[in-house]
């Protein structure tokens, strides 16, 4: 454990070299937030609840699902994965003392760190800006639970992005790969919209994904909502982390063979 806390120090520390992605990602925040106040409000005008949901409700559920879907960076661990296949450099990461999948994990976790801090600024800001009643879960049961399930699914998007970047072993090129999950996630992760607003059999189907707990679930249970899918969503995305960490393994094991290193 001190070699992965090492690392994610490290990598906490590295983030200051580029301040300007902390600009950009509080920009991004907000973005998303201003979309939805005027999205919603000129939608509220006519009504006062939308899927059980009041203005001030849906914003505050845009704010929470807004934070932890910047927080989610774990992107550029497939496109890093696969650069140093493709360049014959992955060497690098094979030779230090540390297992690969945990050592980007640890680096997942120092650059979330880092961010946590200014993205919830970002929000915490707009709250005050835009005069929103925030919505906020009152039982201490839903609070653990959605924090929970919030880090486990960053968890699993760091699994799920190691995959995809060994998969590079096998396919060699990957960005199809890659943009069908970014554009997949943007969708049933529900950043873009409330999934409760979609037809109740793709709700239901979404349920059975791991994306309906990464970003969607934790938010409402945060602010408060669908309380009772908080223990089946762990154990689901519990399920779903186990799952993929046995793909992984046997992913790695049986194409790690087929690496050409060129130089460390």
């Amino acid at each position: 454990m001190r070699k992965y806390r090492e690392v994610m120090r490290v990598y906490l520390k590295a983030q200051l070299a580029w301040r300007a992605d902390v600009v950009f990602s509080m920009i991004f925040t907000v973005s998303k937030i201003l979309f939805a106040w005027l999205l919603w409000g000129m939608i509220f005008r006519e009504r006062d609840l939308v899927a059980d949901l009041t203005f001030h409700g849906m914003l505050s559920y845009y704010i929470v699902s807004s934070f932890l879907s910047q927080l989610e960076m774990a992107g550029g661990i497939s496109g890093e994965i696969s650069a140093r296949i493709r360049n014959g450099t992955l060497s690098n990461y094979m030779v230090l003392p540390v297992n690969m999948e945990g050592y980007f994990t640890a680096m997942e976790a120092g650059v979330v760190l880092f961010y946590l801090s200014f993205d919830l600024l970002a929000a915490a800001v707009w709250v005050f800006v835009f005069r929103i009643r925030f919505v906020f879960a009152h039982s201490g049961t839903a609070l653990i639970c959605g924090l929970l399930m919030a880090v486990m699914g960053l968890f699993f998007m760091v699994q799920l992005n190691f995959f995809l970047g060994i998969l590079t072993l096998k396919y060699e090129e990957i960005s199809t790969f890659l943009m069908i999950k970014d554009n997949l996630a943007a969708l049933v992760t529900g950043s873009l919209v409330p999934l409760s607003l979609f037809p109740e059999g793709l709700v239901a189907v979404m349920r059975l994904l791991p994306f309906y707990y990464v970003t969607y679930l934790p938010s409402m249970l945060l602010i408060g909502r669908c309380e009772d899918e908080a223990a089946r969503g762990l154990l689901v995305l519990g399920g779903w982390c186990v799952l993929m960490q046995g793909v992984i393994l046997a992913t790695w094991r049986k194409y790690r063979t087929k690496y050409d290193g060129v130089g460390i």
